[in-house]
């Protein structure tokens, strides 16, 4: 039976043979997708009288929705913090080689950097629209991560940089950044003054306030949240210690002090070396639907180890695969990939198969409030997505049903 050339002349594609990972289940069902639309079959069955113009046989693989991730550096070479003229080609390569990955949407980093830095390089990372390049993942919104944060807990983040809004409020920090245009999130510590001032404003924008690089006691991070603050940036790494006295934002995992309705996501690097695997199973334990996978990824991604960059400062990555500041012992990024991240959670944890995957598509997709469209597989929402193995191997990457990779192993 033809499909329905009254309803669209474009083709059905059935993907058949299948566990679609839809409410929270792998589920044994087919997939229907029309001009990059999933389609409710009974729709198409009984209102059109459609059946599929092509059929895909998934040779029981999962279909999961695309991973999004919300923080990354750079990767391949390219590093999203330094001001050059090759800006828009590297966020072009990095946005074609994260699809192999299982990438489908990402939000570029720019750390801690000096005024110009913002300035020249966040007018260049204008969001694409809902149609990415053939053969790229989607930017989805800039990440801002600083250079409002602690001296105390800057990490890998250059002291000369950092920035206080203390004298004129939100006006220092759009000086600092000259646009929050295609910005999606602030990370900042909720402790230095004026920063419940800089939140609410944020917030009322449709910015997301990510709390991070902090010494903020849990009242302060309490303070921002009911200011609207959404994310912890890289839960565990950059912030004061848990301690049973005051928890400080970690503790905000377990608050009671989170607005009704509200779900406080949080950043998990789970890279094997950020995050200790019994720290990854305290956090999803106790909060698990607000975890986020993210990869922390510096320009060092995919590359040998030796000498590279992040932002104004010279890095080493040794044989352990460590990203380390050239010369310290200071932890700079991660050098994974958002599949190895998922794959190493899953295991680490003991968590199901589904909710290593929603953490790296659903939760983000929510914390964006982008999730009427993208990091689920629900009628009608885009259709970017992933077949994998059993293991969580990416062996092919869809973008609003056009395939953009495939494995060698798929190939053969």
């Amino acid at each position: 039976m033809p499909s329905n050339k009254s309803v669209s002349d474009a083709p059905i594609i059935q993907f058949h043979n299948c566990r679609i990972l839809k409410d929270h289940k792998l589920r044994r069902e087919d997939l229907w997708i029309r001009e990059g639309k999933i389609l409710n079959p009974e729709k198409l069955f009984f209102d059109e009288k459609g059946s599929a113009d092509v059929q895909i046989d998934c040779k029981e693989r999962i279909i999961a929705p695309g991973y999004i991730d919300v923080q990354i550096n750079g990767g391949y070479g390219y590093d999203f913090s330094l001001e050059t003229d090759n800006v828009n080609c590297g966020i072009s390569v990095v946005a074609k080689k994260l699809l192999s990955t299982g990438v489908t949407s990402f939000c570029p980093t720019i750390i801690t950097s000096p005024i110009e830095v913002y300035q020249k390089v966040l007018p260049r990372l204008a969001l694409r629209d809902s149609q990415p390049a053939h053969g790229s993942a989607l930017l989805v919104g800039v990440h801002l991560e600083g250079p409002f944060i602690s001296e105390q807990k800057k990490g890998a983040h250059l002291s000369q940089n950092i920035r206080s809004y203390k004298a004129r409020g939100f006006q220092d920090l759009l000086d600092v950044y000259g646009s929050l245009d295609n910005v999606s999130i602030v990370t900042l510590a909720p402790e230095m003054e004026r920063s419940e001032e800089v939140t609410g404003e944020l917030v009322r924008r449709g910015i997301r306030v990510s709390l991070g690089h902090s010494i903020a006691s849990l009242s302060q991070a309490e303070a921002a949240v009911k200011q609207g603050a959404t994310f912890i940036t890289h839960l565990f790494n950059a912030m004061l210690p848990f301690h049973h006295r005051d928890p400080g934002i970690v503790g905000l995992l377990t608050s009671d002090q989170i607005p009704d309705g509200q779900i406080m996501f949080y950043g998990l690097i789970a890279d094997g070396i950020h995050t200790n695997p019994a720290a990854l199973r305290i956090a999803h334990r106790a909060h698990p639907s607000g975890l986020v996978l993210v990869t922390d990824a510096v320009a060092a991604m995919g590359l040998p180890t030796g000498q590279h960059t992040l932002g104004q400062q010279i890095i080493h990555i040794d044989e352990e695969l460590h990203a380390y500041v050239a010369g310290t012992k200071t932890l700079c990024g991660s050098i994974a990939t958002m599949d190895f991240c998922v794959r190493h959670f899953w295991r680490a944890t003991g968590c199901s198969v589904e909710a290593a995957l929603e953490a790296a598509s659903l939760h983000p997709a929510q914390l964006l409030g982008i999730d009427s469209v993208k990091g689920q597989l629900e009628y009608g929402m885009d259709a970017d997505m992933l077949l994998l193995d059993d293991e969580l191997n990416v062996k092919a990457t869809y973008i609003t049903q056009q395939q953009q990779y495939m494995s060698c192993s798929e190939l053969s």
